[in-house]
């Protein structure tokens, strides 16, 4: 069931689509624009006992019934197998994503990243699907020995996190390579944006100072990151996914636009009408090996293979897009879903 070039463009709307970690940050928006694009969605959410899907469960009223939810884990091949049945295109996102919490539990980010990217693969080869979306992750690259960075960029483990996605990423093209399972790799820089964990800076940043805090407590300052508004994001899992000529490629999404944690900080105190002083949180830094220094994409293939560009781009889209998430976090119905007392793994 192979997209052609005639169909590119045309594949979405109608189609049969599995998203894995569709509960979490990115998942729940990319499962929203999916069902507004007239795709039948089929989320796979982590199975608890509370019945709870995330952030899914925070969707407009209508979005949320046209969603077809299934309790599940990647872990269990069966299950993820039963699950995808019946599905064309394959979003996987479900990971564990936390660095600092993968100093302390680094087997299961083995268990979860690795062996729940071969489950996902499996089964999509041996059911047939058009395409799977394998998600990456820019740590991969750990620090940048050149920028901007490329998708032929030597890849550096600087955490067991960034280790477990270069396996689960290597899986991937293997099966490309192996079974001609098509497999399209997206490799997104730092996304932000409304529904984000606190234990990423911006929300950090954000909810301090929402909550009042004066004293914002973090780690590095002068690390430099890509910053991408998950709106960009999400229409780049879109594209990968429609676009001819991206099977078996590693694609990078990012806005080709570098700016340190420092700089971050200060921006958002202006956007929020702020004066603030940092206090360095020593919990929040990395071991000195562990820190990757500085990223910054080159999005040309993006461009080049699949039409992507940044609708957030440079200094004056990343103040755009830190606005439209600062509206978001401040409301108080949000906020509450946050604890910026504590540190969040």
């Amino acid at each position: 069931m192979e997209i052609t070039a005639a169909e590119t463009g045309k594949c979405l709307p109608g189609q049969e689509v599995f998203v894995t970690g569709a509960e979490g940050f990115i998942g729940s928006h990319l499962a929203e624009e999916l069902v507004r694009a007239g795709c039948r969605v089929r989320a796979l959410v982590l199975y608890n006992s509370f019945n709870s899907w995330g952030w899914l469960d925070h969707l407009e009223p209508e979005i949320r019934k046209s969603l077809e939810v299934v309790p599940g884990d990647v872990r269990d091949p069966a299950g993820i197998k039963k699950a995808m049945k019946g599905c064309d295109i394959v979003f996987h996102l479900a990971a564990l994503i936390a660095i600092p919490y993968s100093y302390q539990c680094p087997a299961s980010f083995l268990d979860t990243n690795i062996k729940g990217t071969l489950n996902v693969l499996e089964a999509a080869n041996e059911l047939g699907v058009a395409r799977v979306v394998h998600t990456s992750t820019s740590e991969v690259y750990g620090t940048a020995r050149f920028v901007p960075i490329t998708e032929d960029h030597p890849l550096q483990a600087q955490s067991p996190y960034a280790a477990s996605k270069i396996g689960a990423d290597q899986v991937a093209l293997s099966f490309h390579a192996s079974f001609g399972t098509p497999v399209t790799i997206i490799r997104p820089f730092n996304t932000y944006g409304p529904r984000q964990s606190a234990r990423a800076v911006i929300p950090t940043i954000i909810t301090q100072i929402a909550m009042g805090k004066k004293k914002i407590n973090l780690g590095s300052l002068h690390t430099t990151r890509d910053f991408s508004y998950v709106k960009d994001t999400v229409q780049g899992f879109m594209a990968l996914a429609q676009a001819a000529g991206v099977i078996g490629e590693v694609i990078n999404i990012g806005s080709n636009f570098e700016i340190s944690i420092g700089e971050t900080l200060r921006l958002v105190a202006d956007i929020m009408g702020k004066s603030i002083e940092v206090e360095t949180d020593e919990q929040r830094i990395r071991p000195a090996k562990s820190e990757v220094e500085r990223l910054w994409a080159d999005n040309a293939k993006a461009r080049n293979l699949a039409g992507w560009e940044p609708g957030y781009a440079k200094l004056e889209g990343f103040r755009q897009g830190l606005t439209e998430t600062i509206a978001w976090f401040v409301r108080p119905d949000n906020l509450q879903h946050y604890k910026p007392d504590l540190y969040n793994l």
